[in-house]
């Protein structure tokens, strides 16, 4: 009888296949390695196929993994003849597992883990520890306790198809041909079959352009500044539907030899090319109905070198590139800023460039609008506008380049957002009205605005849709001081703006707007030096919020004055009628109770 029972536990192991699965040989974080204590461990020895193990059985494929899960105690596998990692001669190379001058028994005690290649694989193949009462298996085994605490009982079985290396053929002049055409193929495929041009532009895409004088296929630059000196990437592509304005500065050892060389000064090197439409037009680059000519939107002469002088450098580029969906690019048009450069060591040029996206006019007559803050509310980060006259603009604050100097370039006033900036101001000019002068325009921005936007939506034809800054003079002189010069050298824009609509829906807008200017004293003597100059901007909410509801209005009931008329008369009967009539009556009063608690809850 005991022999039976011994007999039928191997069956009894087998017939459990729900309970076995296999587990990859890594084990989580926190598992614990524990030695096998229900049977012998065998480390040694001929490795038979699983198919030949009593008692030890697979479910599907044998999961692959470079190393046993857990084993710090010693490597069952010895180093690879060729170390793929090994990388550095005469060093020990990081996590490079068979790297021999590492001069480690156990590397994985020292690395995290091993790279890939520099340890033998290994496959393990693991059951739930209770369906083990004795391991007969003359394969590598270990009993593991995971993160969950369920002991895992693993056996490590050797797969040489997993270790196989093939030795490369031998090549001589008798079966080279031979090995090239059974091997070969096409070595250079041509890169438009196997990748053709998208039919239309997506939002971020590269803008195609074409040179026709060299047959050069390029891409739309917008050149923007990197590092903190914020010099010029001229390889920065602009990116299509992406209206952005971008700021750099250029420095030039020689600007005698660069004023008439370098194409960046040049305003001709910004139009001299052609826009593709459509990308799919580069594969038919003789079809003009693919290419959109840049068009001068302003006069652009080329630079001159006069004297000391540097003529007609291009300070500012602006493109202004008219789209129709997936029709592509319909029309471009480029206008330019320029200035004059003196010749000295060293000097600097800093240039903006501008990108408007839009879309495309049937009709020239159509009112071009700039876009909105807000429909019609303002929203928060959107940002603020004013008028000056009859164009439409964003407020601005002053914006620092390098060394902390005025830019040209200047922050943008977001609705909503307080914010404050500052820079550098050199005092050049002698004279105090037009010192007081050119100061006030560097705060206030050019053009000055005169009128902000109540509503995100405002039109600058519509009058009613802005209300005036309130101000006072910029200048002011100082009349018992003849030596001395009151500039201005910050102001403090003050905004108030309410919500107004229904609760459910409010709508910012703006109730006011204030400058407020702050003064110092100089002397004659300010030539050359430096005045540091701020900007802040406030927003103040005054919206006046309704009482809230006190609840929801209860029902007034009214009943007719003789609706208690049964009642008396049944009460006012004797002893007899009441017994007849009393369970009518305490129907009725309980049925009219529920009618009122209902209505109370």
């Amino acid at each position: 009888m005991c022999t039976l029972q011994l007999l039928m536990l191997p069956v009894f192991v087998l017939m459990l296949p729900e309970g076995a699965q296999h587990q990859p040989s890594f084990f989580p974080t926190g598992a614990v390695p524990t030695p096998a204590v229900l049977g012998p461990v065998t480390q040694g020895g001929p490795i038979p196929t699983p198919q030949d193990v009593p008692g030890i059985f697979n479910v599907g494929p044998t999961p692959v993994t470079p190393s046993m899960p857990g084993n710090r105690t010693m490597d069952l596998f010895p180093v690879l003849p060729i170390c793929i990692c090994d990388l550095t001669p005469g060093a020990c190379d990081l996590n490079c597992c068979c790297d021999r001058d590492c001069y480690l028994l156990h590397p994985r005690s020292v690395f995290s883990f091993c790279l890939p290649g520099s340890v033998r694989s290994s496959s393990w193949v693991c059951v739930d520890n209770s369906l083990i009462f004795r391991s007969n298996s003359p394969f590598p085994s270990r009993v593991f306790t995971d993160s969950n605490g369920i002991r895992q009982f693993c056996v490590l079985v050797n797969n040489s198809k997993l270790n196989y290396s093939q030795k490369l053929q031998k090549v001589n002049a008798t079966n080279f041909q031979a090995l090239a055409i059974e091997f070969g193929g096409e070595s250079f495929p041509s890169a438009l079959q196997t990748q053709l041009p998208p039919l239309f532009y997506r939002a971020g895409d590269p803008i195609l352009t074409y040179f026709p004088k060299w047959s050069v296929i390029s891409l739309l630059r917008q050149p923007a500044g990197v590092g903190t000196g914020g010099l010029c990437a001229d390889r920065n592509p602009a990116g299509f539907l992406e209206s952005k304005s971008t700021t750099c500065t250029r420095f030039f050892k020689n600007l005698t030899s660069s004023c008439t060389f370098d194409p960046a000064l040049d305003a001709a090197s910004y139009y001299n090319f052609t826009v593709l439409k459509i990308p799919t037009g580069m594969t038919d680059l003789q079809n003009m109905k693919f290419q959109v000519p840049v068009t001068l939107a302003s006069q652009a002469s080329p630079p001159l070198l006069v004297g000391n002088t540097c003529q007609n450098a291009v300070s500012q580029v602006i493109y202004d590139i008219e789209t129709n969906g997936t029709f592509g690019i319909q029309k471009v048009s480029v206008s330019f800023g320029q200035t004059n450069l003196t010749i000295e060591p060293d000097v600097s040029l800093q240039q903006e460039f501008i990108i408007h996206f839009r879309a495309f006019q049937q009709s020239t007559s159509t009112s071009l609008t700039g876009p909105r803050s807000g429909n019609p509310g303002y929203i928060v980060g959107k940002p603020l506008l004013v008028r000056t006259g009859d164009t439409s603009h964003s407020m601005t604050l002053l914006q620092s380049q390098g060394y902390g100097t005025c830019s040209i370039k200047r922050h943008e006033v977001q609705f909503g957002v307080n914010a404050i900036s500052g820079c550098k101001f050199r005092l050049m000019e002698t004279d105090c009205s037009r010192l007081q002068q050119e100061i006030c325009q560097t705060l206030n921005g050019r053009p000055t605005p005169e009128h902000v936007a109540i509503f995100g939506n405002a039109d600058p034809a519509q009058k009613g849709g802005w209300t005036r800054i309130l101000r006072r003079r910029c200048s002011v002189s100082i009349m018992n001081c003849t030596s001395c010069c009151f500039i201005p050298v910050s102001l403090e824009i003050q905004v108030l703006w309410a919500y107004v609509g229904l609760q459910s829906n409010p709508q910012a807008q703006v109730s006011g707007a204030r400058f407020l200017y702050h003064y110092k004293t100089i002397r004659d003597s300010h030539q050359g030096t430096d005045v540091h100059l701020t900007t802040l901007v406030n927003f103040v909410d005054i919206t006046q919020k309704p009482e809230p509801p006190r609840g929801q209005p209860r029902m007034d009931w009214k009943l007719p004055f003789d609706f208690f008329f049964p009642f008396k008369v049944a009460f006012s009967r004797g002893l007899d009628s009441q017994k007849c009539s009393v369970s009518p009556i305490l129907i009725l009063c309980l049925f009219l109770l529920g009618i009122f608690n209902l209505e109370t809850t």
